[in-house]
This record gives structure tokens, C-alpha cells and sequence, in this order.
């Protein structure tokens, strides 16, 4: 779990996608429709790309992309994503987690 964790200590939100998947595109697209400062590792363009995939699946992301991680925590794919959203809590989490100022 190194690998991961140590990609998430130095970024607010953090995306965990592949080039090839339009429900990553669009969970993307949400986040950045607040302004979010969001990392993005395609894993399928990384050399370690297949480990950090092991490393989402033992830590419960099912499927492994795109997974979501805001103020370092687990939020999950696009389904709990799109949930906070139409829950009005997405942007909140946003903001504790300075990736956005208000």
C-alpha cells in the first residue's frame, strides 16, 4: 500500500483512472467542475501501473478505476462520487480538504 499512500500524502484530491475508461472521464470532469486541484495517475500509462491497480483492489475499490481520494481518504468510484454530489456534500469535502477555496 506504499505506493498509493505515498501518491496521496502530497495532493488534496487524487484520481486513480485509465485512458480507456469514459466513467473515469467524467468523474474527472465533475471534480474539476469546482475548480478542485485534482491529480490524476492514468494506470495505464505508468510502469507500476498494474502494483498501484493490487494496491486499489486490496484497499476495497471495486472496480479499481476510477477511484477517488479526497483530503487522502477513500471516497470511492463514480457511483459514491456522484452520490456526494446530488447530496451536496461533495463540495464540503472539497474544501476540508483545501483542494478548494471559498
Amino acid at each position: 500500500m506504499t505506493t498509493v499512500n505515498s501518491l496521496l500524502s502530497e495532493n488534496p484530491v487524487v484520481v486513480f483512472s485509465k485512458t480507456t475508461c469514459c466513467i473515469s472521464h467524467s468523474t474527472i470532469a465533475l471534480i474539476r467542475k469546482f475548480g478542485a486541484k485534482t491529480t490524476i495517475y492514468e494506470l495505464d500509462e505508468l510502469a507500476n501501473g498494474n502494483r498501484i491497480e493490487e494496491e486499489l483492489l486490496e484497499l476495497g475499490c471495486s472496480p479499481s478505476v476510477p477511484a477517488v481520494f479526497i483530503g487522502e481518504k477513500l471516497v470511492g468510484g463514480a457511483n459514491e462520487l456522484y452520490t456526494l454530489f446530488l447530496e451536496n456534500k461533495l463540495k464540503s469535502l472539497l474544501i476540508n480538504a483545501n483542494a478548494i477555496w471559498m
